[in-house]
């Protein structure tokens, strides 16, 4: 496994050994003195990656209110994302500190702009941890900031309902993949993925997505990866009918669907990545104890081991105890 303190052997669901500790013990002063690896130590400022983000959000949403009034989406459009928002998401998907961003797109005012750039980031910091050539990941960036491009050819009273949608305006509202697979299939030099991804992306690898019932055989890797991302952002986010659900929640919710509606093996390894990103974090736990992050299990990266008051907690080992939220 490896986290921001380094590579540990740990044996998941089993008692911690003497040398397992003192290992532990030994990268818990690291994270105490501060002394983390200065490749986790890049990437710009919180302020200036969060200024970033606003603008490409700001960006997206005057491009999204021209295709709307135009009807069509050019080509123009796509190089303006790929050469102005594209870098930007590459840049924030690089930063250690991933989770924190999403702090910064969750406004329910903005949720229809704000999630294009957001999933665009979490769908790039996948593609980066999958190991994807440049030209693929820049292929993926564009793929998911325009995954809900259809959203476009929605009635805005639809798409910014207060309360529940109608049984016809949900039919309407998921016609959005529909939409953007036909905005996108026909600009030339576009990869098919990007097209793929709009019409794919609220498909499961069990056959109950839509709008056609794919299974997993059948779904573009692009659209697997930007249905984790959507999903993932949505629940992280302010909406019109629902509160952002905490950052923990949002990762348990997911760890349950990793079998039926997502590719195991793309969320797994995004959720252990992005837990891997607490170590040295401190977190409220259901029992109002207050810890730090030291360990995740790369088998069960819900069940962290931290370093409390009143010492080692595994949480392996604690059935009726989880981490609540993350404080800082």
């Amino acid at each position: 496994m490896k986290n921001r303190i380094g590579k540990l052997n740990y044996k998941p669901f089993s008692p911690l050994t003497i040398p397992e500790i003192d290992i532990i013990m030994t990268q818990l002063k690291k994270v105490e003195d501060g002394q983390l690896n200065s490749t986790e130590q890049r990437a710009l400022s919180k302020g200036a990656i969060n200024k970033s983000i606003n603008e490409a959000s700001v960006q997206m949403k005057r491009l999204f209110e021209d295709i709307r009034n135009n009807g069509n989406l050019q080509l123009e459009t796509i190089q303006e994302i790929q050469t102005d928002i594209a870098p930007v998401l590459m840049e924030s998907a690089g930063n250690p500190d991933v989770h924190y961003l999403f702090e910064q797109m969750q406004a329910s005012d903005a949720y229809t702009y704000n999630h294009n750039i957001g999933v665009g980031i979490i769908a790039t910091y996948i593609g980066r941890k999958l190991g994807f050539s440049k030209e693929n990941l820049s292929t993926l960036t564009l793929a998911a900031t325009l995954h809900d491009v259809g959203k476009t050819r929605i009635p805005e009273s639809v798409l910014g309902k207060r309360g529940k949608l109608t049984a016809s305006e949900y039919e309407e509202m998921k016609r959005h993949t529909i939409y953007g697979y036909e905005l996108l299939k026909d600009i030339p030099g576009l990869p098919p993925s990007v097209a793929l991804s709009a019409l794919q992306h609220h498909e499961r690898e069990d056959g109950n997505g839509y709008p056609l019932g794919l299974t997993g055989i059948d779904i573009h890797h692009h659209s697997k990866i930007v249905a984790i991302a959507d999903v993932f952002h949505a629940m992280s986010s302010h909406r019109v009918y629902h509160r952002a659900m905490p950052f923990y929640q949002v990762i348990e919710q997911m760890n349950r669907d990793m079998f039926g509606k997502f590719n195991p093996t793309i969320l797994l390894l995004f959720v252990t990545q992005l837990m891997s990103t607490l170590v040295g974090k401190e977190v409220m736990l259901t029992n109002q104890q207050k810890g730090t992050i030291i360990m995740i299990d790369p088998y069960d990266p819900l069940k962290a081991l931290l370093n409390t008051s009143t010492g080692i907690v595994d949480l392996r080992m604690e059935a009726d105890c989880r981490i609540e939220r993350i404080i800082g």
